[in-house]
């Protein structure tokens, strides 16, 4: 009876540890509203991590002179025909209306979250043409932002 219980702690555990690994991703998926950014490839596909594309945002690039601090970083976001792009980059979470990503820039580049696109083997190759013609990502931002990668396809 005593390793049932332990078999069962240990397993609400690792789904809790799980379970918080995945709430932003989650949260901006299910909470989050959608907008569009420009993208760019920045890596092609990894041997080892399967067929996906680092993905750039160039509209999204932080000039860190006169900021060396890293760490959390707030990108806060406004509409330039009918894509997003960076408005400012505070230290401090906005606590206006407007849309903003909740990044990191610790190591060095920006990361928040959305700047790997996993996709079929087969699709890959496709994917990088298209990506070096220029595309357009689909992003879900909740209100904290947190943010989620949707879809990445060809401007209209």
């Amino acid at each position: 009876m005593n390793r049932l219980v332990t078999l069962a702690a240990v397993v609400v555990a690792q789904a809790a540890l799980v379970g918080v690994a995945v709430a932003p991703q989650l949260s901006a998926r299910a909470t989050g509203d959608t907008y569009q950014l420009r993208v760019a490839p920045l890596d092609p596909i990894d041997p080892f991590r399967g067929a996906y594309v680092t993905l750039d945002y160039p509209d999204l690039q932080h000039d860190r002179q006169g900021d060396s601090d890293g760490g959390p970083l707030y990108i806060t976001l406004v509409d330039d025909g009918g894509v997003m792009v960076a408005d400012e980059f505070l230290r401090e979470r906005p606590s206006g209306e407007q849309p903003y990503l909740a990044c990191d820039d610790r190591d060095w580049s920006v990361e928040c979250g959305i700047d790997s696109f996993f996709l079929p083997q087969d699709e890959a190759a496709a994917m990088e043409d298209m990506l070096r013609d220029g595309a357009i990502a689909e992003v879900k931002i909740d209100g904290r932002g947190h943010a989620a990668l949707i879809d990445v396809r060809a401007p209209k």
